[in-house]
């Protein structure tokens, strides 16, 4: 009866609900036991005994557990302030033990009210079944049940990985082990570490001490440094701490592009000898290793050598991505590689760099793994290949014999905001392409979710990749035949609770706040909406004082809106602006002689006169792309009118390929057919400039009347030939197009 009592109470007290009868008790402990994640595969309860973990508590294991028993211990002891001891036998048990009949990452749990057993066909097996003991121990503060139960489960793939970014921005030492903990306990068992960038290098090479006292720090635009580097004793620390929690550590050492920061250090190892400073903007960078100087693979080398030495990965990750052949096509030692090797081009000359590479790794005991533009010039041979650019790459990888690993931007690339990706996106993530046939498709191994940080330092991490990492571990470990969104976000919903225990900021499943616009008679309205019921709106205009948002705002001028939200009595800091301009355009018919992008559609055909602006990243849902085209658009105003001002705003930020365009002109018609120019505006500003500009293209019109306008904006066609993509079609974004 004792126990009994302090079940109920722990049930109580994870689920916050007065005393159940026996039928509600019963629905809690189906509750409990049901909200692991991933989900097992086989899982039977039997709710009329428990488990209780006490003082007494021991830990009985296989004598090749016993560095496994120190991690249990660990987590035991932090979650119920015991001091849990291992010992021969107990009356109150956590039993590990091997079983050469499972595979190395099976395990099977059976509970009762005198022992918890978990049996795993190596250590890996024995702690993922633990992990899932740890998540329904996590929210409990007082009582530590268990109900009694039986689980046997196993992965679906046998590579479930997380990347993350460490060198746009830094992370500290503690808060990579805090992460490696948190794949632990949702049973991921690949932690990708990218390490070295145009924006930083942030592992220390002894043979090379300029990669860190140079590489590792760039300007931070207010006459300091930003940056830092993990020493080989740290790196070390961190392999050993995911050893320990049966997590490998994947270093990436990017080759031959991507490469600024080590070429700031070591210019030598360019085509023209540099100087160079570590990049202070994100994009692609036209610098990277030369080919055809010998001293670049000496370099190489002797960097993968220590690495080597650090990560007993079986995998060294290359990179081998956006390596634009711009500096190769004019460096005669690379032309000289080329024709010395016989080969026919410069992609021929970056396979020729990645076979290279993988030959010195081979001969070490190690492979390599590639971003999917290694495939461009012929794969090396054992190369594994990750696919990002959508599926292609890993079907192309598996058909030619090749090991893949798929992780698209469509569902796996977190920096993305939850407009583009939200965790039912993530969740519908199916690894193998439908293309594939049995044994293709046993050369995928798995996918892997990753964590850009261009735009996301280290305190915006959690918010970019929980929930949505909840939805990628389900995805990669469990049967993709029993996939059910609501029953998944409905655990997902009772995992808040442990992610609030272990101090994780985590995001939304969507995006909480929607801002969109709609016209009444002719007037702008601005409209809020939230997926979630319980989420409250409250809304700014001009920096005015907060009101709570109850329905549809006109808009009779030109305003900025600061929105809010408050979820459970809590304000969340997230503000979402949006500027409105109110004018004669909007809502009017369109015609889109040009097409946009699907990817920046920014709302669709009628996207250029919906009244919201642009804000300062054109990836905000306000800009709307086209890609290697002008952009012609015809408006219907309804009637013939007087057209004082014409104005049509455009963005440039030369990394990312997009350019303001050449000129803007601007005509109007009466009927439809006979145009007549009003203005051509000239674009004055360099395409060379730096950062995330914005122009408005504008003339004034007073005196002229029209029905029809027509806009004409001509883009500069193909990247320039001093940009890095030079010969690839440019971009331009635009906004809206504003008529008064």
């Amino acid at each position: 009866m004792v126990k009994r009592a302090c079940f109920l109470f722990s049930i109580l007290f994870v689920f916050g609900c007065t005393q159940p009868d026996s039928s509600q008790e019963h629905d809690r402990i189906v509750t409990l036991a049901s909200s692991i994640i991933p989900k097992p595969n086989e899982v039977d309860l039997n709710t009329d005994e428990y488990f209780e973990f006490t003082i007494n508590t021991v830990i009985v294991a296989d004598d090749q557990l016993s560095s496994l028993v120190g991690v249990v211990q660990g987590y035991l002891n932090g979650l119920t302030g015991f001091q849990i001891k291992k010992s021969d036998n107990g009356d109150n048990a956590l039993i590990l033990k091997l079983d050469e009949q499972l595979d190395e990452e099976q395990y099977s749990i059976e509970v009762n009210k005198s022992q918890i057993q978990i049996k795993g066909g190596s250590d890996k097996g024995v702690l993922h079944g633990f992990q899932s003991i740890r998540q329904l121990l996590i929210t409990q503060d007082q009582s530590f049940v268990i109900p009694a139960m039986t689980i046997k489960d196993e992965p679906r793939f046998p590579r479930r990985g997380f990347q993350l970014d460490c060198s746009r921005h830094f992370m500290e030492k503690d808060f990579v082990k805090r992460y490696i903990d948190l794949l632990a306990l949702y049973k991921m068992n690949i932690f990708h570490w990218h390490l070295t960038e145009d924006q930083g290098w942030r592992i220390e090479i002894k043979k090379y001490p300029k990669l860190t006292s140079v590489g590792a720090w760039r300007d931070d635009g207010k006459g300091g440094k930003y940056g830092g580097f993990y020493t080989q004793e740290e790196i070390r620390e961190v392999v050993e701490y995911a050893a320990a929690r049966g997590i490998t550590v994947v270093p990436e050492i990017e080759m031959p592009g991507h490469s600024v920061a080590a070429l700031a250090a070591y210019p030598e190892l360019s085509c023209t000898g540099g100087p160079f400073e570590v990049e202070t903007d994100w994009g692609v960078f036209k610098d990277i290793y030369c080919a055809g100087n010998e001293a670049t693979f000496t370099f190489l080398e002797d960097v993968l050598t220590e690495v080597m030495a650090l990560f007993p990965s079986k995998y060294i990750h290359i990179g081998g991505d956006e390596a634009p052949k711009f500096r190769w096509e004019a460096c005669e030692k690379c032309q000289q590689r080329i024709k010395d090797e016989g080969l026919h081009d410069e992609h021929e000359l970056q396979s020729y760099f990645i076979k290279r590479i993988e030959k010195f790794l081979n001969a070490n005991g190690r492979q390599i793994i590639g971003w999917d533009e290694i495939l461009e010039g012929g794969l090396a041979p054992g190369a594994t290949v990750q696919s990002w650019r959508g599926f292609e790459g890993a079907e192309a990888a598996v058909k030619s014999g090749h090991n893949a690993i798929v992780s698209p931007t469509s569902h796996a690339y977190f920096d993305y905001s939850v407009d583009d990706i939200d965790l039912e996106k993530v969740y519908s993530f199916e690894p193998v392409p439908e293309s594939l046939n049995a044994e293709e498709a046993s050369l995928i191994l798995g996918g892997e979710c990753n964590m850009w940080t261009e735009r996301a330092p280290q305190h915006l991490v959690d918010s970019k990749v929980f929930p949505r990492i909840l939805a990628m571990a389900e995805v990669l470990w469990s049967d993709s035949t029993n996939r059910n969104y609501p029953e998944f976000n409905d655990r997902v919903q009772r995992q808040y609770s442990i992610l609030n225990k272990l101090g994780v900021t985590y995001g939304f499943e969507k995006n909480p706040v929607e801002v969109s616009s709609e016209v009444r008679d002719g007037d702008l309205m601005a409209k809020l909406s939230s997926y979630d019921p319980n989420i409250e709106l409250y809304y700014s205009i001009n920096n005015q004082k907060a009101k709570k948002y109850e329905q549809p705002v006109e808009i009779k001028e030109p305003v900025t809106f600061d929105v809010t939200f408050k979820k459970n009595d809590i304000f969340y800091s997230d503000t979402v602006k949006q500027y409105f301009v109110p004018h004669k355009g909007v809502g009017k018919p369109i015609v889109l002689i040009s097409k946009y992008s699907p990817n920046y559609a920014a709302g669709g055909d009628t996207a250029l006169l919906d009244g919201k602006g642009g804000g300062s990243s054109f990836n905000d849902g306000n800009w709307q792309g086209y890609s290697g085209t002008d952009v012609e658009v015809i408006v219907n105003v309804g009637e013939v009118a007087a057209i004082n001002s014409i104005k049509a705003g455009f963005f440039q930020h030369n990394r990312s390929w997009i350019f303001f365009p050449e000129q803007v002109e601007f005509l109007l018609s009466e009927d439809g057919e006979h145009f007549k120019s009003a203005g051509i505006i000239t674009n004055i500003i360099d395409a060379t400039e730096k950062g995330e500009l914005i122009q408005n293209f504008e003339i004034s019109t007073e005196g002229l009347k029209g029905r029809y306008l027509k806009m004409k904006a001509k883009s500069i066609g193909k990247c320039p030939d001093w940009h890095e993509a030079a010969g690839n079609d440019s971009w331009l974004f635009i906004d809206e197009l504003i008529i008064n």
